[in-house]
């Protein structure tokens, strides 16, 4: 017995052998849509020399109600289950038939789902030219219930044969795959993905893409952020191009956004072009910042049109200068006292900038050069002018 017990549990509750077939389940290891209904019968060996009334049978370890039995000869014994709900497990519920002792005697695995629907949000892009990762959604709730395989092909669109990914990702990222390589540049490429089970099958709609168009890249690298001297309402960001950009066939352009230390409301800087440093202008005082870059790849030929996004660069933190008041009662201010004054001039002067102009804005950083050297020039004309009215 104990022999027996332990080649059922190494075997499961499928199949069971002694010198013949104890039991045996039909049907065996049905596939069914959802709500569909099912009678199953455990038909005994006729040497085993006990009824059927006898038996009882469960599904994945629960007890199924004698209501639902039928006893159709001593030696046959039905369940029916209406309205089936989607599978526990890809794998299948185990129905299982039971001698009255408990001993299994035979068992089926009911494989109930749904056919998968058509795939969606199929997007695809390159690292290097030379490669592609792609990933979809399943169509619908995405829930099946039952084993369903996904595979992405591709063609070059106007010639060249059907091809398979084989670099499907693990179960975490299993609605992706990767094509490492053998591609080609300047040709574009159809790609689709098909899903398929035992209940049907579906395509999703055909996408057409040149691999140059969706070159993407690491995020920018070694983002620092510092202030402008004692500017308060500045900070200069500076970053490395991602070592994609390299290629000869690519340049690129950047974004950059910003956010207060407090805030989750970020805003974000359009104007930055390919350049790979920018001065933030119309800041708050004594304020902490995160700032984050992304870029895009532009390709210089062969390509009509920007790459993909980058994701963000980790966010750096800096701060831009406290606001320093004069002190009052003074009437002869000192030289750095006159820089406050002046910093507070130049406030005033941003608070106009701010409504015309953001981020790296050339022409703010223009004007403020401008501004400040009239400044100190009307500084020195005014105290001039005192001296030679003391004289």
């Amino acid at each position: 017995m104990f022999s027996f017990m332990f080649l059922l549990l190494l075997l499961g509750p499928r199949v069971f052998f002694s010198s013949t077939h104890v039991a045996v389940i039909s049907p065996q290891d049905p596939v069914l849509r959802i709500g569909s209904s099912l009678t199953a019968t455990c038909t005994l060996s006729p040497e085993l020399g006990f009824h059927a009334n006898t038996l009882y049978w469960t599904l994945n370890g629960m007890r199924l109600s004698s209501t639902t039995y039928s006893v159709t000869s001593s030696d046959a014994l039905s369940v029916t289950l209406h309205s089936l709900n989607g599978s526990q497990q890809q794998s299948g519920d185990n129905l299982v038939c039971h001698r009255a002792d408990g001993q299994v005697l035979a068992g089926s695995c009911l494989y109930v789902g749904m056919p998968p629907e058509k795939p969606v949000n199929l997007t695809c892009w390159s690292r290097n030219t030379k490669d592609l990762s792609c990933k979809w959604s399943p169509g619908g709730g995405g829930e099946t219930h039952i084993r369903t395989k996904y595979t992405l092909k591709y063609k070059l669109r106007w010639y060249g044969t059907e091809k398979e990914c084989e670099n499907h990702g693990t179960w975490k990222q299993r609605y992706s795959c990767y094509i490492p390589r053998n591609l080609a540049l300047f040709t574009p490429y159809e790609i689709w993905v098909e899903a398929t089970n035992q209940l049907g099958s579906s395509t999703s709609d055909i996408t057409t893409l040149d691999i140059l168009d969706v070159v993407t890249t690491d995020p920018p690298a070694n983002v620092q952020v510092s202030r402008v001297g004692d500017l308060e309402d500045q900070l200069t960001v500076r970053w490395a191009s991602p070592p994609e950009l390299k290629d000869v066939l690519f340049q690129a352009k950047y974004q950059i956004r910003y956010r207060l230390e407090d805030s989750t409301e970020w805003k974000v800087v359009d104007d930055v072009g390919n350049q790979t440093s920018c001065r933030l202008a119309g800041l708050r005082p004594g304020t902490v910042y995160f700032v984050q870059v992304r870029c895009n790849p532009v390709g210089i030929y062969g390509s009509r049109k920007a790459g993909i996004w980058s994701p963000w660069s980790h966010p750096t933190a800096a701060s831009t200068p406290g606001n320093e008041r004069l002190q009052s009662g003074s009437c002869d201010p000192k030289p750095g006292e006159q820089n406050s004054t002046l910093r507070r001039e130049l406030k005033q002067f941003f608070g106009w900038v701010r409504k015309h102009a953001y981020g790296c804005s050339g022409m703010s950083i223009k004007l403020y050069d401008q501004w400040r050297v009239w400044l100190q020039k009307s500084h020195k004309t005014r105290k001039q002018i005192l001296q030679d009215d003391n004289s």
